[in-house]
């Protein structure tokens, strides 16, 4: 009987363990990550200033939307990883640490860009709908004893709803660090509209007067802190996607729409670049496609069978390709392990290209110093005087070698050298595709 008093009631608390955040986009940015490193990029040293609510509401409205996103920015842009490094801004940190004596500017990186933004709307009772059913009947009952407190039988329902929307805004724009000024549509606007609602069901009986029932009430709010995370998470993806001119919106789920911005940095590149590069960089991707060719920069027999494969309609006497099928290879690399590592073979192809190419210039620099005579010792007067006809290279090879060998040059005569066999022009690597590079760079 006392376990049932109203002054022993209790409620019951349910317990959860903690669990790592995760978002729809989470893995959207470790998948954004591999394809930097897929397209090869670059790295892209990227820095973000505070970022807050530049609309007031988070104050005003009792923290309904947080007050500073600048960590969740942190956490977004580390977690993309590949070749994306995040620099951290925090002045106060770092001279702190100098004054310590800790550490210094010497090995600190420097930010190729720097990320503006804040939330710029939080509009909310954007709209509000209510509806809701009442039915209430009641009837009299004749030859009911006298003693009940009526002759009343009857019966209620009841069921509301009520539903309201709110928006969200962030805006983020991208700048150079070196000018501090925008680069242009590098820049991203994103809404997200956020829902709460408020249900109530009753049920209630009256039988000759008394009278009982059941009620029940629920609320349920969208997460507006949860929703910003997500708004930040799309527009850095954005962002970065646009300045490395890669296919992001492929990591971002069916029904993404290609980046009219990303597609424009395609076709300017296409019309930029001569035949033969564009071709030689079609041969990189049909690699990383996973077909077997090589890098000719022209359209061999393997080339073309890849190329026919991968589009039927390629023509078997086309001698280069099309913007929209150099597009439609450069878009649909495959984002796997896989093709990261047929990346790094490519990568290591040219890296021992180069290394063929600089071993001859060393081999041929040497005698030029041997046969120096005494009288092209002052190299740079005869550079002065006679520009048209001297080497570039040979006056910073002369100026170079010690007084004494030029001095041994003029008594002892040399025998001549045999000649150096030129190795053929190794294939110069094409400048990286993906990049928003300017035209200066392209």
């Amino acid at each position: 009987m006392w376990g049932h008093e109203p002054h022993n009631v209790d409620v019951e608390l349910q317990k959860s363990a903690p669990v790592e955040k995760i978002t729809s986009y989470s893995q959207a940015l470790l998948d954004l990550g591999l394809m930097t490193e897929i397209y090869d990029t670059g790295y892209m040293k990227v820095q973000s200033q505070d970022i807050a609510d530049e609309t007031g509401t988070s104050v005003t409205t009792g923290g309904e939307i947080q007050r500073n996103i600048t960590e969740i920015m942190k956490s977004t842009l580390n977690s993309i990883g590949g070749n994306v490094l995040f620099i951290e801004y925090d002045p106060a940190y770092i001279q702190n640490q100098m004054v310590s004596g800790y550490s210094n500017f010497e090995d600190k990186v420097v930010p190729d860009v720097v990320i503006t933004g804040g939330i710029t709307e939080f509009d909310r009772g954007l709209e509000t709908r209510g509806e809701g059913t009442n039915v209430d009947a009641e009837f009299d009952v004749n030859g009911v004893p006298s003693w009940f407190p009526n002759k009343t039988v009857g019966g209620s329902f009841g069921d509301t709803s009520k539903y309201g929307k709110a928006r969200i805004t962030l805006d983020f724009n991208l700048k150079d660090f070196q000018t501090l000024a925008g680069i242009p549509r590098m820049t991203t606007t994103n809404s997200m509209e956020v829902y709460k609602g408020l249900r109530e069901k009753e049920l209630a009986i009256t039988l000759f007067g008394p009278s009982f029932g059941s009620k029940g009430t629920i609320k349920k709010v969208q997460g507006r802190h949860e929703a910003v995370r997500v708004l930040v998470q799309v527009s850095m993806m954005q962002l970065i996607g646009r300045y490395l001119a890669v296919p992001y919106w492929r990591l971002m789920g069916e029904g993404s729409e290609p980046d009219k911005i990303v597609l424009d940095s395609i076709s300017g590149t296409y019309y930029r670049m001569s035949k033969e590069d564009r071709i030689g960089a079609v041969q990189q991707w049909l690699i990383l496609h996973g077909y077997d060719v090589d890098i000719t920069n022209k359209i061999d027999g393997k080339t073309r069978e890849a190329l026919q494969k991968f589009d039927p309609a390629f023509s078997a006497t086309a001698d280069e390709v099309s913007e929209k099928l150099f597009t439609d290879i450069y878009i649909s690399i495959p984002i796997t392990r896989a093709t990261l590592a047929r990346r790094d073979i490519i990568n290591k192809y040219y890296a021992s290209l180069q290394e063929t190419q600089e071993e001859p210039a060393v081999q041929e620099a040497a005698p030029a110093v041997q046969q120096a005579p005494a009288q092209q010792a002052p190299a740079q007067q005869q550079v002065a005087e006679q520009p048209a006809q001297q080497p570039q290279e040979a006056a910073p090879v002369q100026a170079a070698a010690p007084v004494q060998e030029v001095a041994q040059a003029q008594s002892v005569q040399q025998p001549a050298p045999e000649p150096v066999k030129k190795a053929a022009p190794a294939r110069k690597k094409p400048k990286k595709f993906g990049r928003k590079l300017s035209a200066d760079d392209w």
